[in-house]
């Protein structure tokens, strides 16, 4: 079910709690909120739908994935400068992102899975996982 978008700093700045199978209904949310936004957005964390769980979900290939925790394991050393913007917060912000990522997370079926990740993927993945960290940018 699509889920308004939170908005709330406080809210927002809290770190998530670590998703489990009985998570499954708000990675569902997450998704069907995502791909609500799809003109405007490419990535969500839980917390932007009022879950304090740590959960992403994202854009990549045409597809919505879903990352039950998510940590990025490893980094490149090439960075680049961009600005984003974000569902709950208005305008954009400058920001530092890798241009290659490395994520461990869980899958849909709570299988431990890591991948390399670069370019746009990468770049609205490290800003989900930020989410889920309370950062803001």
């Amino acid at each position: 079910m699509k889920r308004e978008i939170v908005r709330d700093i406080i809210f927002l700045q809290r770190h998530a709690e670590a998703a489990t199978p009985d998570d499954a209904a708000v990675a569902v949310d997450l998704k069907d909120t995502l791909e609500a936004h799809l003109e405007t957005c490419a990535g969500l964390a839980a917390n932007m739908i009022g879950s304090t769980k740590a959960i992403i979900a994202f854009r990549h290939d045409k597809k919505t994935i879903i990352m039950y925790n998510p940590e990025i394991v490893k980094t490149s050393k090439n960075t680049y400068e961009t600005e984003e913007g974000c569902l709950s917060l208005t305008g954009t912000r400058p920001c530092t992102r890798f241009e290659t990522i490395e994520v461990q997370y869980e899958d849909v079926h709570f299988k431990k899975k890591r991948k390399k990740f670069t370019g746009f993927t990468a770049e609205v993945i490290q800003h989900e996982v930020e989410h889920l960290h309370g950062i803001l940018i």
